[in-house]
């Protein structure tokens, strides 16, 4: 009996000890946050002072950080990311409790001394080379800093250019049954949209690409069999804005590659570091954001870095991807100065692209700029043609805009259309995070090129169709059969959606009438048309090495049903819809929008959509404010 007292005791005595250790400590949870209020990840933190010792990590996806098991006192907590100034605050620890604080962090801004310039020596071709003295490094010319005068970074006239964008009109199937159109995974525009509202602003109208808006988000449609580069998924439901109205989804979801099926990866940083980019959301945005895709390659990959600004230079010969060091010393030695020569700079990177290219490997150019061509690009037409050339010859061009106030946007669209590649603008580290880091497959690895989809609309069921967005990548039905035509690539992971809204058969629409045709009659209706089918989807493509394309058939049955990727999809055209003001919004509104997001929401692993309707209230709340103001 004494013996078990005796164990008794100890037990008790070992469990208070545990538990008295556990609740003499405490913990701080954070989370940090760039100036537009959006979560950074990859951040690094550090926390000093009380009774533990140094200790440091890295936020998450989210954002968030963790400092478990802290004993109590006061600390010091520090934030550190290339391109922005550290931030501080202190936090107070107490056993058994967690505390939580929020950091913000600014971009730090660069602000050029003026020097008196002097000559460089040239190398090869004329070209400026080399990462070390006589060579340029950011905008430094043999050392010296180009003058200011060109640089204007508190400029407060707007450059933006945006191409018009004229909404797709009503098209009757009688008349035209076939609609063919080419892919578009390009994300640009939401990111640009959200920052002007961030920025307490409406975006301009033809900023805003509406399938551009869908395509940001993934809609976890199913991965295809191990033998196809995507799958196809469709579906019907009743139309949010025009309830006499049907809207058509097709989603087409390449598949996603594992780190051991991605092939190596032959990248060339091409950075702007000309005058305009001397402002602290774009060259600062720029290092931090490609240190954060350096620090993700392998010894497989290979990377390198050109700049250009009056003059081509390169920073940083092509080296292997396991040296992540190398190439944020490199990004670290960058500056912003002089004017602008992307044409230069784009021939340079090439030529270091094609030295060592990697046969049956990703062979890219990644252009990071805010768009400015504003010195030596006399002839666009010439510029255009060196990027198919080069396409054509399996280096591919994707392109990341940054900045406001001369962000040149339709360049930058066409430039990344005709390099075979993607165009995203970075307006934080989080975006970065995503293009770079979480759809790094997919920005970087084609699965499939010249993808296009043509869909045949039953006459029988739908009386007329509109395709939502897609307005600048409309193709001439006869180029669905035309191998020659250049079309959009997919890349692995990504998703293509697009909608159409559709008018059932029977409606009367107001549309201009055609006179009756003097010497033909419209076909006949097949034996097909009373399947119940309302429409055939069809999808070309190509092996991102072949030159024969592929043909995928889908039926869409006429059976409606709303699924939560055409509500959540909905809800995005909605939102876009009322942004341009469309002519075809119908009763679309921003409280519509944000209850179909929020029914559709989904698990939303990396909060974009929760963004998404953040988004939607700010630009519920501006609009009324502009509305009052008139």
């Amino acid at each position: 009996m004494r013996r078990s007292l005796f164990s008794a005791l100890v037990v008790a005595l070992v469990l208070s000890g545990f538990v008295l250790a556990q609740t003499s400590f405490g913990h701080i949870h954070g989370v940090v946050r760039d100036g537009s209020g959006a979560r950074m990840a990859g951040v690094e933190v550090t926390i000093s002072g009380g009774v533990s010792s140094r200790r440091t990590t890295l936020t998450g996806d989210t954002g968030e950080f963790w400092f478990r098991d802290v004993g109590p006192g006061t600390y010091t907590i520090t934030t550190k990311l290339d391109g922005f100034l550290p931030a501080r605050t202190t936090a107070v620890v107490a056993p058994g409790f967690t505390r939580e604080v929020t950091l913000a962090i600014k971009m730090s801004a660069v602000v050029p001394k003026e020097v008196v310039p002097q000559a460089a020596p040239t190398g090869i071709e004329g070209r400026i080379i080399g990462g070390t003295a006589g060579g340029v490094v950011g905008g430094v010319a043999a050392g010296a800093m180009a003058s200011p005068r060109a640089i204007a970074p508190g400029a407060r006239f707007n450059t933006e250019a945006y191409d018009k964008i004229d909404d797709n009109q009503w098209t009757e199937v009688s008349r035209r049954p076939l609609s063919t159109f080419s892919t578009d995974v390009d994300t640009a525009s939401y990111a640009n949209v959200r920052r002007f509202l961030n920025h307490g602003q409406l975006p301009p109208k033809d900023a805003v690409r509406i399938e551009e808006l869908i395509n940001y988000f993934s809609y976890e449609y199913p991965e295809p069999a191990s033998d196809k580069p995507f799958t196809v998924t469709t579906a019907i439901g009743e139309c949010p804005w025009n309830p006499q109205h049907r809207l058509a989804l097709i989603g087409l979801q390449a598949r996603h590659l594992d780190a051991s099926q991605t092939p190596p990866r032959n990248l060339v940083f091409l950075v702007d570091v000309s005058g305009s980019m001397a402002t602290p959301q774009k060259l600062p945005l720029v290092k931090a954001s490609l240190a954060m895709l350096a620090r993700n390659l392998t010894a497989s990959d290979r990377i390198a870095i050109v700049v250009y600004a009056g003059n081509a230079g390169l920073v940083l010969p092509s080296v292997s991807g396991g040296d992540p060091m190398a190439v944020l010393e490199a990004l670290g030695r960058l500056e912003a100065g002089g004017s602008t020569n992307g044409a230069q700079g784009i021939q340079l990177a090439y030529q270091v692209a094609r030295d060592h290219f990697i046969a049956g490997g990703v062979n890219r150019v990644i252009l990071a700029t805010d768009g400015d061509f504003n010195v030596g690009v006399t002839n666009q037409g010439d510029l255009l043609r060196l990027i198919e050339d080069n396409r054509v010859n399996g280096v591919s061009l994707s392109v990341l805009g940054f900045g406001m106030g001369n962000l040149k946007d339709s360049t930058m669209e066409k430039l990344a259309d005709r390099g075979n590649g993607n165009y995203s603008y970075i307006d934080s580290l989080n975006e970065a995070q995503k293009v770079l880091v979480e759809e790094a497959g997919g920005t970087l690895v084609t699965l499939a090129k010249d993808v296009k989809l043509q869909v045949e609309f039953n006459p029988r069921v739908v009386a007329a169709y509109r395709l939502v967005g897609y307005e600048n990548r409309l193709l001439q039905d006869r180029d669905f059969n035309d191998d020659k035509k250049d079309a959009g690539d997919m890349g692995a992971g990504h998703s293509v959606t697009a909608l159409y809204e559709i008018a059932p058969a029977g409606e009367k629409l107001d549309l201009p009438g055609i006179d009756p045709l003097k010497y033909q009659q419209p076909p006949a209706l097949s034996s097909n048309a009373r399947t119940g089918e309302a429409m055939t989807v069809k999808v070309r493509y190509k092996e991102p090495d072949g030159v024969t394309s592929s043909l995928v058939n889908v039926a869409v049955p006429s059976r409606t049903e709303m699924t939560a990727p055409l509500g959540f999809a909905a809800a995005v055209a909605e939102f876009g819809m009322l942004l341009r003001d469309s002519e075809f919004k119908g009763r679309s509104s921003y409280a519509s929008a944000i209850e179909l997001a929020t029914k559709y929401r989904g698990t939303d692993e990396y909060r974009h959509r929760g963004e998404f309707l953040r988004l939607i209230s700010a630009a519920d709340s501006l609009s009324r404010l502009q509305t009052e103001g008139r």
